[in-house]
């Protein structure tokens, strides 16, 4: 009988083992592995490399920060301003075999370039190359204005969609309703800076309307040359949403 009861036994704590074990890989978050390589350059220029190509958001600062990487497949372009569409930076670039995407005020001003091919977005365009989309997406400042420095229906943000990841660039925006009313983003990346864009909680209200599962803060620099608080705007939009993930990153480097 005695033998009995510690086979008993025995079962049962097993059992209670086993079943703790199982719940807590149950609760374990998966791990997400995308296949898109993301390189952080300089104040909102980014490099994506995804299944072969090799696409330039805003490619700004000094040529030798891209030396690392192949020659453009693509490159995107926000608006006509120095700190986005560097004439110095491209001039440096091999651009025979890339494709470019931007708004008119900076195709027309692209072609001394040598770009293999331009192509004009307007605001809610889109255009698909394989299965690498790009949307083009309103920025402006608010209130509306001609005289603004980004009027509207001029410049674009974009959705680009590698696969089935989808990536928001704000471009210099407000907190406008076209970037409010986006879905599925995964990895957004939000300007923020005066007298230029938008103020933190502008654009911290804003994520948290469109929800992306990444939000990057970056093209924080202000005017004066002060920077713009990131850890607060991280406070801010993870006080209003735990489930959106805010990666503080230095751009200035």
């Amino acid at each position: 009988m005695r033998n009995l009861f510690l086979a008993l036994l025995a079962v049962f704590l097993f059992s209670c083992g086993e079943t703790s074990t199982t719940q807590e890989a149950k609760t374990e978050r998966p791990t997400i592995k995308s296949a898109v390589k993301m390189t952080p350059i300089f104040h909102s220029a980014v490099v994506l490399e995804y299944d072969g190509k090799t696409i330039f958001i805003d490619p700004y600062d000094k040529p030798e920060k891209f030396d690392g990487f192949p020659a453009p497949d693509m490159v995107v372009i926000t608006h006509t301003h120095g700190d986005h569409f560097s004439k110095d930076v491209l001039s440096d670039f091999n651009l025979s075999k890339a494709e470019l995407f931007g708004p008119e005020a900076v195709i027309a001003e692209a072609g001394e370039f040598g770009f293999a091919k331009m192509t004009t977005l307007g605001n809610g365009d889109d255009v698909a190359r394989g299965d690498i989309s790009i949307e083009a997406v309103a920025s402006y400042n608010l209130p509306k204005s001609e005289s603004a420095p980004h009027p509207p229906g001029k410049f674009n943000g974009y959705v680009v969609e590698l696969g089935d990841e989808r990536y928001y660039f704000s471009g210099d925006t407000g907190p406008v309703d076209e970037m409010r009313k986006l879905e599925d983003i995964d990895f957004a990346f939000v300007c923020m800076n005066l007298p230029y864009t938008m103020t933190m909680e502008d654009a911290a209200d804003a994520v948290l309307d469109f929800k992306p599962r990444v939000v990057y803060p970056f093209h924080y620099r202000n005017k004066d040359g002060t920077f713009m608080d990131t850890e607060q705007f991280a406070e801010m939009v993870t006080k209003g949403d735990k489930g959106i993930e805010v990666r503080v990153l230095d751009w200035y480097k």
